[in-house]
């Protein structure tokens, strides 16, 4: 398919994982992509390995907290494409919760929120002029279904709500300059961020309708199909890509098929 064929396309948080395989996704479509992070080398080693599968792809290293960082990877894609049409906003930062909620950090739960939510505000207030000029300009903020229910982790809880918000908000005023926002919303996926923790994600498994945690490349479906104009009629949305997590608590529903005990 070459869905985006023609396309800029900028990506935060973008060197692993999801942000790595929507990349992929896109320069297989016909994208030139601008691979962002704030680790710079990984963003680098992302972006070769694309070029090295024929595909169109820089890296530029961006850390979403910092205003200038921002506004200079969003002007050095707009320069390299010569339009920029889709902004990702990927990046995030999840600090553990700790045992008490009153013993929870400041700084923790700021980071939380500056990277999650305020560095995809700031990605936005850079790159919506151009998107606008581009005629098909489009944003997929990455939430989670921690910004739908209790699934722990308070501050990135927040900050994942609070882009929800942002998303129907932002799309209200960006609808009459031609720019749809949009969300996905993805339950546990198999990242970087599990290796090694293969016991913890066999005990959620089960937790999946469908039988399976999340891959990547899921999401990486979810995303593009919200940027391309198969979605063109689609703007404040939040699509939740879970394996059926959310749907309703299968613990519950496990139980009420055992057998009822022999007294």
């Amino acid at each position: 398919m070459t869905r985006f064929q023609g396309y800029g396309v900028l990506l935060t948080g973008a060197a692993r994982g999801i942000g790595a395989a929507t990349a992929r996704r896109f320069a297989a479509e016909g994208a030139r992509v601008l691979v962002t992070d704030r680790d710079t080398e990984a963003a680098e080693k992302t972006a070769a390995s694309l070029r090295d599968e024929g595909l169109a792809a820089e890296a530029y290293g961006c850390d979403v907290a910092d205003r200038a960082a921002v506004e200079a990877a969003v002007a050095h894609a707009a320069a390299a494409f010569g339009t920029l049409d889709v902004l990702v906003n990927n990046a995030f930062h999840c600090t553990p919760d700790a045992p008490l909620f009153e013993d929870e950090p400041d700084d923790e739960w700021t980071a939380d929120l500056d990277i999650t939510l305020t560095g995809a505000y700031r990605c936005c207030r850079a790159a919506l002029p151009h998107l606008a000029a581009s005629g098909r300009g489009a944003i997929v903020n990455v939430g989670s279904v921690n910004g739908l229910a209790d699934f722990g982790n308070h501050a990135y809880s927040a900050a994942k709500a609070g882009l929800g918000s942002l998303t129907r908000t932002l799309a209200g005023h960006a609808a009459e300059r031609g720019v749809r926002v949009n969300l996905v919303a993805p339950g546990t996926v198999r990242t970087t961020a599990w290796e090694g923790r293969d016991d913890e994600l066999a005990l959620l498994t089960p937790l999946y309708p469908l039988g399976r945690v999340g891959e990547p490349e899921d999401i990486a479906a979810a995303i593009t199909f919200l940027a391309s104009r198969d979605a063109s009629w689609i703007t404040g949305t939040t699509l939740v890509v879970d394996g059926g997590l959310t749907v309703g608590d299968s613990g519950f529903r496990r139980a009420r098929r055992m057998p009822p005990t022999a007294k």
